[in-house]
């Protein structure tokens, strides 16, 4: 059964641009959600999703994939292997990047010593036309 996700807006100091708008957002959200930019880096993680993901530091500022030294380790379904680099494309934050669309999708994510699967919902940010960066909700399933 589809759960219900709301964010909330906390007040916002102003900002010069769109990602810079919604790192805002994401960093008083307490959703579990991230943005990035459109070379793949976390411009902004909430702490709730930092706490489900079992970061010990915030990862904004480095690569969304942990094979790149950032802060997602996703794993493949079918072997619980690091995810394969064709198969990156597919994940809804980046999918949403490219496609300029919205995108959802299951991810399995390493988190201390457990993977985690959660249900990712992902829209493209824009400023001026032009894609700029994504949005993530993430909600646990298992």
């Amino acid at each position: 059964m589809p759960q219900h996700v709301e964010f909330t807006i906390p007040d916002l100091p102003p900002a010069d641009t769109a990602l810079e708008r919604w790192a805002a957002t994401v960093n008083g959200a307490a959703e579990a959600c991230l943005v990035i930019d459109v070379e793949q880096t976390v411009v902004a993680m909430s702490v709730s999703l930092e706490e489900l993901l079992g970061l010990p530091v915030s990862p904004v500022g480095k690569p969304l994939l942990a094979e790149a030294g950032g802060a997602l380790a996703v794993l493949d379904f079918a072997d619980g292997m690091p995810l394969e680099q064709n198969e990156v494309a597919r994940l809804a934050p980046v999918l949403a990047l490219t496609s300029g669309r919205l995108a959802r999708g299951l991810v399995r994510i390493q988190c201390g010593e457990d993977p985690r699967t959660f249900d990712a919902i992902a829209t493209p940010l824009t400023e001026d036309g032009k894609t700029v960066g994504s949005l993530t909700f993430f909600s646990l399933i298992n």
